[in-house]
């Protein structure tokens, strides 16, 4: 049996050791997506501005997924993910027990920045630890399988517990019930998984210590260009995931659509992003990573984020837009291989490019409300949609520069 166990681990490229971490994050993230399907209607129902909340939340997301690689890399994978977690709790304790209480727009900012600081340090500190412990032939499949429960847990199980909780308890308890997925979540990535968590890659400290290995991390961007071009195809890769977190359900409303319906839909549609993770993972390793990311991420989004926008113009029917929201979530699984690619690109410093890459996943959480707040009132939403289908080819224009597994 613990043959045949073993056979499948390696067959799927899940690192066994690190098991338990993946079902941790899984659950955590659980806890984020909680408010992703009815968050944006809620705020602008209160008549405050949603685009303005996520755009604060983006800035503080995108800080702490660039510092947690870096900041892994000098004080230890475990206690950058315990602050994490730590963080998170406060920030959503202080959003729904004193924000929504008083319904206080400037307390709801800052606490939800507070949030934001939180889920990256714990999630995207897990990737450098999973950098640490697999081996190069396997990596992209392994973070495929990051990717499967992260999204698995943000944008299906969170959204389908959110929106269920949001229905059955009020807005208030359902925030309160992130704090339960977050407690749980970090017992098993923290204290259930017994991984090693050294960076195997490192060289030992240099004189100055901590301070000057955190602060050689970041200068990173400026020594390694293409690990640069990496993090700015990761910034494009979920802008318009977050751009339409903003807008989409209120342009869907006008088609037609309940905020069940959507809901559904958003929870629907990601179950397909998890799958693919996951295949997009394996054929990364299979056809070459920069392959993979440039026609069926880059080019494959850009057709498909405008098909998704135009569905209900289309065809005004549920199953149609569901059809093409589907289409869209996969191509963005088409970025999975790019999380193997950046790292594979430095020989040593390998928590920092992992800080790019989630420098980028951060700031397309900034970006994606921030291009809503500015488009929005001159253009309209088509334009948004036009946007960012053209950033999608701009990405594969970036891609061909970068190379392949750590050529350089």
């Amino acid at each position: 049996m613990t043959k045949l166990f073993d056979g499948f681990f390696r067959r799927a490229g899940l690192p066994q050791q690190l098991l338990w971490g993946f079902v941790g994050v899984l659950i955590f993230m659980m806890g984020d997506g909680v408010e992703q399907t009815w968050l944006s209607k809620y705020i602008t129902d209160q008549g405050f501005n949603s685009a303005d909340l996520f755009a604060v939340y983006g800035v503080t997301v995108a800080i702490s997924s660039w510092l947690s690689g870096v900041i892994a890399e000098t004080f230890g994978i475990k206690r950058t993910m315990l602050a994490g977690f730590l963080l998170y709790v406060f920030g959503v304790a202080g959003f729904a027990g004193i924000g929504m209480s008083q319904m206080n727009f400037p307390v709801l900012m800052l606490t939800y920045a507070v949030k934001g600081l939180g889920y990256p340090l714990f999630a995207y500190t897990f990737m450098v630890w999973i950098t640490y412990r697999v081996e190069q032939d396997t990596l992209s499949s392994a973070q495929g399988w990051f990717w499967f429960v992260f999204t698995g847990g943000l944008n299906v199980l969170g959204a389908y517990w959110g929106i269920f909780a949001f229905n059955r308890f009020g807005p208030q308890a359902a925030l309160w019930s992130a704090i339960v997925f977050a407690v749980v979540g970090a017992f098993f990535a923290l204290w259930l998984n017994k991984a090693p968590s050294d960076n195997r890659f490192a060289s030992e400290v240099p004189e100055g210590g901590r301070l000057k290995a955190f602060l050689k991390g970041l200068s990173i961007l400026g020594r390694e260009p293409k690990v640069l071009m990496g993090g700015i195809v990761r910034v494009i890769n979920t802008t318009s995931q977050f751009a339409f977190i903003v807008f989409l359900p209120l342009y869907m409303f006008e088609y037609g659509l309940t905020q069940t319906q959507w809901a559904s839909i958003w929870a629907i549609i990601f179950l397909f992003n998890i799958v693919f993770n996951l295949v997009f993972g394996i054929v990364g390793d299979k056809i070459g990573w920069n392959r993979t990311v440039t026609w069926f991420g880059c080019i494959g989004c850009a057709v498909s984020v405008l098909l998704f926008y135009y569905s209900p113009q289309i065809i005004n029917s549920y199953w149609f837009i569901l059809l093409c929201g589907s289409l869209w979530c996969i191509c963005l699984a088409g970025f999975v291989p790019l999380s193997a690619l950046v790292p594979s690109l430095v020989e040593s410093d390998k928590g920092a490019a992992v800080s790019v890459l989630n420098l980028g996943a951060g700031a397309s959480a900034f970006v994606g409300p921030l291009l809503v707040r500015l488009l929005q009132k001159p253009l309209g939403y088509s334009r948004i949609a036009w946007t960012l289908a053209v950033l999608y080819l701009i990405s594969a224009v970036l891609m061909r520069f970068i190379g392949d597994k750590g050529k350089k």
